[in-house]
């Protein structure tokens, strides 16, 4: 058997299984046809093969032409002996991106911001909690708005600050200071 000599850009022959048909084909029986590309996608590697056909000519005529389509590879491609294969430009499956290990490790990112959540409104002092966006507390059905300005909020005497989503814990120390902190 002779080795098929192509260039890079060039295809090279490939057997393309058929469909069985035990009427007209034996099931391992095949075309062969020309190797274009292989591309591997997640499911496995597909190659793009141009079989023999016909084509209609419009003064009636019929000629020779090529039908392209990809084709699972192994289910319905097989090697043709003395044919190398190496040159058949290939296109692999692009490295998944790579997951920051910050990511990792404190997970899904918080949204920016708090929201002020007005416990009662009406005469005297004004009661509210401040949350963090994503606080399974802060009551959606009631009045709320994104807060401008948290550290000033958090310094009226009205605004209590959530200690489920940590809106105490991080703003208590930008609120006071060190003067919280002793030796102990």
């Amino acid at each position: 058997m002779t080795t098929a000599s192509v260039d890079a850009a060039g295809p090279v022959p490939v057997r393309v299984v058929l469909p069985a048909d035990p009427l007209l084909w034996h099931p391992e029986q095949g075309v062969v046809a020309r190797l274009w590309r292989r591309r591997q996608t997640e499911t496995g590697w597909v190659y793009l093969v141009g079989l023999p056909s016909y084509r209609d000519l419009e003064d009636g005529g019929v000629e020779a032409a090529e039908y392209r389509v990809w084709v699972r590879a192994p289910d319905h491609m097989r090697p043709v002996d003395g044919v190398d294969y190496d040159q058949v430009p290939t296109e692999p499956l692009p490295p998944a991106p790579r997951k920051s290990v910050v990511r990792e490790v404190l997970g899904k990112r918080r949204p920016s911001g708090w929201v002020l959540a007005k416990v009662r409104e009406g005469r005297g002092p004004a009661r509210a909690v401040l949350h963090a966006p994503d606080c399974g507390r802060h009551p959606r059905a009631r009045r709320c708005s994104m807060c401008s300005a948290p550290l000033d909020v958090a310094e009226n005497p009205g605004t209590q600050l959530c200690t489920l989503c940590g809106c105490a814990q991080e703003l208590t120390p930008l609120l006071h200071g060190s003067d919280h902190i002793t030796d102990s």
